[in-house]
């Protein structure tokens, strides 16, 4: 049974790695053998008509173990850091109160380190006022936009980049809002670090580009294209999360004609090696106490795994 400590404290463990590392597997393996539930941490596996695009756990998976926080928001649905965290933190409490394992899995580097490091507090922003950002940005661009920003927040103008498109916004907003930098809102209310344990794959370069080639083919097969044509039929901004995810805007150029299938297959297996190379870089860099693995997920880890997982608990 795994329950809060006696002082109250979240306990779960983070199963991380770049995408086709065998990091769900893992965790369905962890979940299963103790009890647990996957919570997903997965920016884009968040979105109800990404399941194959992301290659979000299948139904069978879904049924050999509970899994929380897949497919709950429609693509339309301009989904934050800080709404994934908050359900995240609901769910590894639930997690926790029922005696369960929280088994917090996913690639997306920028969610797993706020989840672990905390977020300060900020009110509520209201939704015109995140109308007004994007409008302003669509209207200035992101040069004039970042002008813009380090008038008001003399600190996030220092601190980003103008390509930095999101946290611009995010920095723009609450200043606007709450009429204090977000710099100040961090200062007052500083986030309190979790001490979870972590398991990080992390396959050799050769054996994780063939698994994203073969992948990204077995999409197609898988109905990548309907999930696609599904998208665009709801005339959905380019700008909305879901349709950034890799894979839509490849396959959406076949679709509308502008390459034939091979052609987007390839598009889509290059540009995921290059986010793949980027989340390498990330982990490597960002998650030094992890327990690391320098390969893809195996049954022959379990061994070690099961150890460790005994440990912490």
């Amino acid at each position: 049974m795994v329950s809060r400590s006696k002082e109250g404290k979240r306990r779960a463990v983070i199963v991380a790695g770049p995408t086709a590392s065998g990091k769900s597997a893992l965790a369905l393996a962890i979940a299963r053998e103790f009890e647990g539930v996957v919570i997903n941490a997965d920016s884009m596996q968040v979105y109800a008509e990404l399941r194959v695009l992301t290659a979000r756990p299948s139904p069978a998976d879904e049924a050999a173990a509970p899994h929380a926080l897949y497919g709950v928001w429609p693509a339309r649905t301009h989904g934050t850091v800080g709404m994934w965290r908050t359900a995240a933190l609901a769910e590894i409490d639930a997690t926790n109160a029922a005696g369960k394992l929280a088994v917090v899995c996913g690639g997306t580097g920028m969610y797993l380190k706020l989840l672990v490091e905390g977020l300060s507090a900020v009110p509520p922003i209201p939704a015109e006022v995140r109308e007004r950002a994007r409008a302003l940005l669509a209207e200035r661009g992101n040069e004039g936009f970042h002008a813009d920003l380090a008038r008001r927040d003399a600190a996030a103008g220092a601190k980003l980049r103008s390509a930095d498109t999101q946290r611009m916004l995010r920095a723009w907003e609450v200043v606007v809002a709450t009429g204090i930098p977000l710099s100040e809102h961090q200062a007052a209310d500083p986030p309190r670090p979790a001490d979870w344990p972590t398991l990080l794959l992390l396959p050799p370069r050769a054996q994780q580009a063939a698994s994203i080639d073969a992948r990204a083919a077995g999409m197609v097969e898988a109905g990548a294209l309907d999930e696609v044509r599904g998208l665009l039929a709801q005339g959905l901004s380019d700008e909305l999360p879901a349709m950034r995810a890799l894979g839509v805007r490849e396959l959406a150029a076949h679709i509308c004609g502008a390459c034939d299938l091979p052609s987007a297959v390839k598009a889509l297996q290059t540009a995921t090696r290059q986010f793949a190379k980027r989340q390498n870089t990330w982990f490597r860099g960002q998650m030094h106490k992890a327990q690391t693995f320098h390969t893809k997920f195996s049954e022959s880890l379990m061994p070690e795994i099961r150890t460790f997982i005994k440990e912490i608990r």
